[in-house]
Formats: C-alpha cells, sequence, structure tokens
C-alpha cells in the first residue's frame, strides 16, 4: 500500500498554455523534487503526469498454472451410466467456473442464463467503440484461484500506477500516493504530506509489509470486526482514515461506512500487496470471455429464467422442466438465491438492508487532465464523486483512436436522480477538480446503476466458504456464498461442482 506525498508535474511535462507540446525526455530520468511552494492546483487544466518509472508494471503479469493444468483424469461412472446431466443457474463468474469444472470432470451439464449474455455483474459493452464495463471493476492478479484458473497472458492486462491521486479540494494540490516497497525512492518525500500523520505513513508501510506476509488461513481465523474498527485498532488517524482509506476502500467494497468483515479487508489488502491492479485489453468482461470460450458446444442456454429449483429439475418461466439427475447447483447472486431457494435467507441479515450498490458514469473526451494510469480519489468529504481515473491511461483500446474515456464511480444508489441530471451534477464536482474548461467539453455515454453489486459483508462472515450442499442434490454458489470478490465466485464455483462430483462418486486419478 501508499505512501504519500504532494504531487506537481515538472514544467517541462506539461502541455504549455501556448498549446505548444513540451514531449517527455526520451530515457528514463529521475524526478526533480517536489516543494510546497510550486504545487499546482487541483483546478488547473493542463494535463497532469505522475512520473511513474516506465514500464510501471508487466503488461502480462505471469500466470504460474495455465487453465489446462487444472484438468484432470476421472474415472466418470455415475455420469457415464445414468446418462443425466447436472444444471448450472446463472452464468455468472461462479457459474462459469463451477461449470468449467464440471466439463474438466466431463461430467455433462446444461448452464441456464436467465439474461441474452454470460458474466453476470462482470460485463463491458461496445458503445460507439467506447468500451465501458458495467461499473467500476479492477481485477487484482494476486488472486490465486485467478491465477490458476484464467490464461493471464490471453487476457491481455493493463497495470495501473502502484498508488492514487488523493483530491483534497479546490485550489489545493493532489497528492501523489506511492507504494513505498516498489517505488521507495517516490515515497520518500510522502513524510510531511498533509494527508495522514508520520505515524501513519509508518503504519500503511507495516501493514502492507503484515499483510502480505499472513498465511490466509490466519486470515480467515483471526478475530472479526469491522474494517473501521480494525484500522482504529491498527493506529491509523482520522486523517488518512477519511482523506484516503475510506474513499479508496469504499471504491472496492462499495461501503463508504467501512462496516465490511476486518477479515475480507485483510484478504483483499494482501492481494493489493502482492498483486497488480489491471484491466484486461478488451474491457473487464474478456474474464467471463475466456471462462465461456471453454465450454462444451450445447451446454449454454441463454434467455432461460429460473423460476423454481427442484431436487433433481428446474422450471422455468416458460413453463419447461429441465432435467438435472446428477444434481443442480445455484449460482445466481443472492437475492435471486434467496428467492430460488427460501432457506438461504437470513433474517438476522437481511440483504435488501446491507446490499451495496454504485453507480458508474462513462464520459468521452478529446484529452486525459491526467495523462498517467492512476486512480484518483476524492478525499475531500464532499461531493458524491468516490473515484475516477481516465481508462484510456490505462488501456488505449477502451476508446476509439484518439479519444479518452473517462470512468466516475459514485457510491449508492442516488434513485432520486434522473441520469441527465445525475451527469450534470458529476461534471460540476469534477469541474472544481480539474477546472471548467477541461470538464465541460466531456460527452457523457452512459449511465450504469449497480444496484446490487456485492453482497453483505459486514460481520459475521465466512470468507473462507461454505459448504455448498444445502440439500440432496442440491448446491450453492457464489460470492455471497464466500467472500465478494472475483476470487471467491470462481472459489465457491470450484468447490460446488467438486461437491456435486463427489456425491454422485467420481473418482479422481
Amino acid at each position: 500500500m501508499p505512501y504519500l506525498h504532494p504531487w506537481l508535474p515538472p514544467k517541462h511535462q506539461f502541455y504549455a498554455p501556448n498549446n505548444h507540446i513540451h514531449r517527455h525526455s526520451p530515457t528514463p530520468h529521475k524526478p526533480p523534487p517536489l516543494s510546497n511552494s510550486s504545487l499546482l492546483p487541483a483546478t488547473h487544466c493542463d494535463p497532469m503526469h505522475v512520473h511513474a518509472p516506465r514500464p510501471l508494471l508487466p503488461a502480462t503479469p505471469p500466470n504460474h498454472r495455465h487453465h489446462a493444468a487444472i484438468r484432470l483424469t476421472v474415472t466418470c461412472a455415475a455420469a457415464a451410466t445414468s446418462g443425466g446431466k447436472a444444471v448450472i443457474v446463472g452464468g455468472g463468474l461462479a457459474g462459469l467456473a463451477a461449470a468449467t469444472h464440471l466439463a474438466s470432470l466431463s461430467v455433462p451439464f446444461t448452464l441456464l442464463e436467465a439474461s441474452d449474455r454470460l458474466g453476470g455483474r462482470v460485463a463491458t459493452d461496445e458503445v460507439d467503440g467506447y468500451r465501458l464495463d458495467r461499473g467500476f471493476q479492477i481485477f487484482l492478479t494476486a488472486y490465486p484461484e485467478c491465477r490458476r484458473l484464467l490464461d493471464f497472458p490471453a487476457l491481455r492486462l493493463r497495470p495501473f500506477y502502484p498508488g492514487a491521486l488523493v483530491f483534497l479540494g479546490a485550489g489545493e494540490p493532489f497528492y501523489l500516493l506511492s507504494d513505498p516497497f516498489r517505488l521507495p525512492v517516490r515515497s520518500l518525500s510522502a513524510v510531511f504530506s498533509p494527508v495522514g500523520t508520520l505515524t501513519d505513513k509508518l503504519l500503511v508501510g507495516l501493514t502492507r509489509l503484515r499483510a502480505a506476509s499472513t498465511p490466509d488461513e490466519v486470515i480467515l481465523s483471526s478475530p472479526e470486526t469491522t474494517t473501521a474498527r480494525h484500522l482504529e485498532k491498527l493506529g491509523f488517524s482520522p486523517s488518512i482514515v477519511e482523506r484516503f482509506l475510506r474513499p479508496f476502500l469504499a471504491g472496492i467494497f462499495f461501503d463508504p461506512a467501512l462496516d465490511t468483515s476486518s477479515r475480507l479487508f485483510q484478504l483483499v489488502f494482501k492481494r493489493l500487496a502482492l498483486g497488480d491492479n489491471a484491466l484486461p485489453d478488451d474491457g473487464i468482461g474478456a474474464i467471463a470471455s475466456q471462462l465461456a470460450d471453454r465450454l462444451p458446444a450445447g451446454s449454454i442456454r441463454l434467455n432461460a429464467r429460473a423460476t423454481s429449483i427442484g431436487q433433481s429439475s428446474v422450471t422455468l418461466n416458460t413453463g419447461e422442466t429441465v432435467p438435472g439427475e446428477l444434481g443442480v447447483i445455484v449460482a445466481v447472486e443472492q437475492p435471486e438465491a434467496e428467492k430460488l431457494l427460501p432457506q438461504l435467507s437470513n433474517p438476522a441479515k437481511p440483504s435488501k438492508k446491507s446490499e451495496r450498490s454504485t453507480v458508474c458514469l462513462y464520459f468521452a473526451a478529446d484529452r486525459a487532465a491526467v495523462q498517467d494510469p492512476i486512480l484518483i480519489l476524492n478525499g475531500s468529504g464532499k461531493g458524491i464523486v468516490n473515484n475516477m481515473f481516465f481508462a484510456t491511461n490505462v488501456a488505449p483500446s477502451y476508446a476509439p483512436a484518439g479519444k479518452v474515456l473517462v470512468s466516475v464511480s459514485l457510491v449508492g444508489s442516488f434513485a432520486d436522480r434522473a441520469d441527465a441530471d445525475l451527469a450534470g451534477e458529476v461534471v460540476s464536482e469534477l469541474s472544481g477538480w480539474f477546472g471548467a474548461g477541461e470538464v465541460e467539453s466531456w460527452t457523457h455515454l452512459r449511465t450504469y446503476r449497480i444496484g446490487f453489486a456485492q453482497p453483505d459483508q459486514t460481520p459475521p462472515t465466512a470468507p473462507a466458504g461454505r459448504d455448498p450442499r444445502v440439500g440432496d442434490g442440491l448446491y450453492v454458489c457464489g460470492d455471497h456464498w464466500c467472500s465478494a470478490t472475483f476470487d471467491g465466485a470462481l472459489v465457491s464455483g470450484r468447490r460446488a461442482a467438486e461437491a456435486l462430483a463427489k456425491d454422485r462418486g467420481l473418482s479422481l486419478a
């Protein structure tokens, strides 16, 4: 995790007011020292540069285990003799993971997806040549299940700068947060920044080091509290919590109150310490597409909405009954799972009261106010924007040539505002960040309202995952059944498939 320091791009790397371009030096150079006397106001409208070392991170982090390595040789006696199939309800990441593992075990199945596409919340739309992920999503390359199951080089992952910029208020400078372990020299200048105390800076480094070296099983068995209480117990001051940690973690958990389990915080913090934040070149939906492309022909049915589930069959909204003699795996998101299987509801933690919502707005621009692949956080405590970034700085493929894609994230549903009004409010607010002349030229492309972005992750939780068996021949998986992460969805899908195979007498060789 990063230290913080005031950020001012060197003068020779700005676009000058007279529109003459000052080119980057063709060879790497050491950034000049930063001084408070020359800090850039947040309303400056010239494009900003972070000056990260080039290249920042490998574009395609190594994948230690190719997906083919998970394939097993099995004796599939039950499936081979019965002629029956399993049924998977839901084609999000968990359902696709379950399908992938059933296919590797030679277990026949039918995957039912209610919509016209696979991927669930992990999807990307093409709009006028722009690639729009359905909500703010960043892929963490240190997820162990992702590393086992996915082909990273094929995703063509594009990394973010290892840190963030923090906006504190109009007329004030942005502050750059850099990972002290990846960029130690740059982090030294953060010592006296106004975002947190000197003790906070030391605690960030110590917390990162501790997270990276703590085994998952220790994290999962640690005493559980909320993230807010955990940060307080660690000794972080209100300054760094309010200006950095709260907006940063709210962008991950969609939980500005930081009521999320301390165990999940520690798991995610560990992944952030050990890997990169990245976007696939073809959009976040490429992850689901890669899994779907491996499935057997004819095993997927789209526009097939389940309305009821029995022990060995699924009934669709058309009245059709789809047999599942080998078992049924329910892989839909939490609210839908509780409708199909009322026994899953937890009266002590109603999902509708604690679900996490977000709104993501996309804008097209002719240039980026910030020129580097970095996340920008709202540390001012004011306004509705939580975080934003220029997506094309990370992956130029997200926009047509010569164009810029801007991604802005809000936390909450904002159900009382129409899309057009919300877009106008965002443009007005960001004019205070970058200058009205910079932002008013942006064109609103689309607004995504994700009513159920994540399941409830307040204590008590089971981030290690629960037994997928909920009845004879009936199994459940999804991020609500494990941890609310890409990895949690994939792990739960694998476990459901393994449980079904074991219960049907499959022997692994």
